[in-house]
């Protein structure tokens, strides 16, 4: 360490300084105060083993517990645990991601999507080729004739709410102090991305003592501007219908409370985005459960006649909106609550709220003190939810056939869980079923990342929410497709002894892109797990794969169950066992279990907007496109 007149300095390499930087962050909301970064997932190669991986290393040696190192068997994968540790932290606390040159840095891009794309934070450290190029074209680098500065590492540019190159040793401390301010905002959160050069990482750099000091990144919490309030306040009031879609903002602002007190005190129902699961716990008076493409009954036909929708924290996707049919009063009007003025002003909204939910739920609880519905939509509102009450009941009763629909293996597994345990998801024919039947009883007990609907995420994803809560029980509930895409992070579970049970439902293809398939008159074609069929040159034959995805579960080291749909014994009620099983057990616990595809969920009168072929010479392409013509008419801008 040296002394100048200015300031101390401390020798060290980048990659030595970035490490010790991020160990002494922190995230503050109100009374708690957590570290930002608690970790690091690395995969070390060419690019970051001299640099980030020699740092965790030495740190590891000199200084144990400052900053921990966890394997990954997947880049992309160490992003989804990331994202999943995130989510259940509420966006205070996110892990860092490593990764080396070239193929290791481009395996990080999904999940850099995936974190934007759900407003997530997730902080992402790819390796970057030379700098000084001294060596060029080293391995696994990219050569682009038109413009040699252009990487692998250039690809996380539109992916990315924040993103630098640290091309001098100097500039790692402002572009350090940038990502952390985005990556604690809640408006501006997302995948943060600083490049680093092979050679950057291992190079000498004096840094400044005050640079690695313990450093707090307060949580905004801004409250409603007068105007905007007084104007929402006033559409309510004169509101005979009002609607609350409670998206994910509810959950990140800590404002579940809140929206309980508001729904109680105004009567007004809600309907929750995937994102807004456990925003309103599922037996609440108010709470018709999913709303859009794949809600309920009871929260679209409310949702179609509301002619005042209180958006709280939503991002009002296709699916939420239900590609733009779920709102169908001609003068509805949208009052948008979001930290994030991009998410308030949509669909022309002359009522945004720029501010956090929280906040803004305590201001209206105030301001509409003596407002309430009226008897008559009241008594609508709970007529509604029994009736979807009842049909999820009726979903729920085995059907006591060889192969159980999705709905009953839903149901068998929500009876053996506890209230705080998590379900986890994302890709799939499950998310559907899972937003209109799961019972959430915790406000941080769904977790179905559905922004970017990743394929491979649920394992991964599981093991970030283990990390984030410890002490519930983690429930991965995956398809077959969606197991095949990133299965090898059942090897992170055995490593670390990290329990997690995995409820893998075979149906021997892709259910959800089948069924979507058929709806636009291409016959399921492609979405079969079959043998290649020599005659009709095709995958839509009979016969079905030997593939044993129990036997493969089982070679990673962790404990499976098998449900024999040729058994006496009934598959739910094996089911049922096998999960009480997995509860009680220390290590985690693959269940497999055979499901029918083509036994669906009940109904919930969303549509989502996929387009069918304006002409066709198959008849179902003809008749799929004519129903389409008639959904699509019951689309408007939603201009409110």
């Amino acid at each position: 360490m040296t002394t100048t007149r200015q300031q101390q300095t401390k020798k060290l390499t980048v990659g030595q300084a970035l490490i010790e930087f991020l160990a002494n962050q922190w995230t503050v909301d109100g009374d708690i105060r957590e570290r930002t970064i608690p970790g690091v997932f690395g995969i070390f190669g060419h690019g970051n083993v001299a640099g980030v991986g020699q740092a965790l290393k030495q740190y590891h040696e000199t200084d144990p517990g400052l900053m921990p190192y966890h394997q990954a068997r997947n880049e992309q994968a160490m992003v989804h645990q990331s994202v999943g540790y995130a989510r259940m932290h509420r966006r205070r606390a996110t892990y860092a991601s490593t990764a080396s040159v070239g193929p290791g840095a481009a395996n990080l891009l999904t999940g850099a999507a995936l974190a934007t794309a759900n407003r997530l934070p997730a902080l992402l450290l790819p390796s970057d080729t030379f700098a000084t190029r001294v060596s060029d074209p080293v391995l696994q680098q990219m050569e682009h004739p038109h413009d040699t500065s252009l990487q692998v590492s250039d690809a996380f540019r539109p992916l990315s709410r924040f993103f630098d190159r640290v091309e001098r040793p100097e500039q790692l401390f402002s572009i350090a102090l940038a990502a952390m301010r985005v990556l604690t905002d809640p408006a501006e959160t997302g995948a943060v991305t600083i490049a680093l050069p092979e050679d950057v990482q291992a190079e000498e750099i004096d840094v400044p003592v005050e640079f690695l000091q313990p450093r707090e990144w307060h949580i905004r919490r801004p409250l409603p501007e007068k105007g905007p309030l007084a104007r929402a306040v006033e559409a309510i009031e004169n509101a005979k219908r009002p609607f609350i879609v409670a998206g994910g903002g509810v959950l990140y602002s800590g404002a579940e409370d809140e929206l309980r007190q508001f729904a109680e005190a105004t009567g007004i129902p809600v309907g929750t985005s995937q994102a807004g699961g456990g925003a309103l716990l599922w037996d609440h008076a108010q709470n018709l459960g999913g709303v859009g493409a794949t809600g309920t009954l009871a929260s679209n036909d409310l949702a179609a006649e509301a002619d005042v929708v209180i958006g709280i924290g939503t991002r009002y996707s296709d699916f939420t909106t239900a590609s733009r049919t779920a709102f169908q009063d001609p003068d509805v009007k949208f009052v948008n609550i979001n930290v994030q003025s991009f998410d308030a002003y949509k669909h022309g909204s002359q009522l945004p709220i720029v501010a956090d939910a929280r906040e803004t739920l305590s201001a209206l609880l105030d301001a509409l003190a003596d407002f309430h519905v009226d008897e008559a939509y009241a008594q609508r509102i709970a007529s509604e939810k029994a009736k979807w009450d009842d049909l999820v009941d009726e979903s729920f009763l085995p059907s006591h056939l060889a192969l159980p629909g999705q709905s009953e293996i839903i149901g068998a597994v929500q009876a053996a869980s506890d209230p705080t345990d998590v379900v986890v998801q994302a890709a799939g024919s499950l998310p559907g079923d899972l937003h209109k039947l799961w019972r959430v009883r915790d406000a941080l007990g769904y977790h179905v990342e559905y922004a970017f609907s990743t394929m491979g995420y649920e394992i991964a994803g599981g093991l970030g929410v283990k990390r984030g809560a410890p002490e519930r029980d983690v429930i991965v509930m995956v398809g077959d497709g969606s197991y095949l895409m990133l299965h090898t992070e059942l090897v992170t579970a055995v490593a670390e002894g990290i329990k997690i049970i995995v409820v893998l439902i075979q149906n021997q293809g892709y259910a959800s892109i089948g069924h979507l398939s058929e709806t636009v008159g291409s016959e399921r074609f492609g979405t079969l797990y079959r043998k290649f069929d020599e005659a009709h040159q095709d995958f839509q034959g009979s016969e079905i794969l030997p593939v044993d995805l129990a036997a493969n579960a089982r070679s990673y080291g962790i404990d499976v169950i098998e449900i024999d749909p040729s058994a006496e014994v009934d598959a739910i009620d094996a089911l049922s066992a096998a999960m009480a099983t997995a509860k009680a057990s220390t290590t985690s616990t693959l269940i497999h279990i055979n499901s029918d595809p083509l036994i669906y969920a009940p109904d919930g009168a969303g549509w989502w907007d996929v387009p069918v072929a304006q002409v066709s010479a198959i008849e179902s392409t003809r008749k799929a496109r004519e129903q389409y013509v008639v959904e699509q008419a019951k689309q408007r801008p939603l201009l409110g």
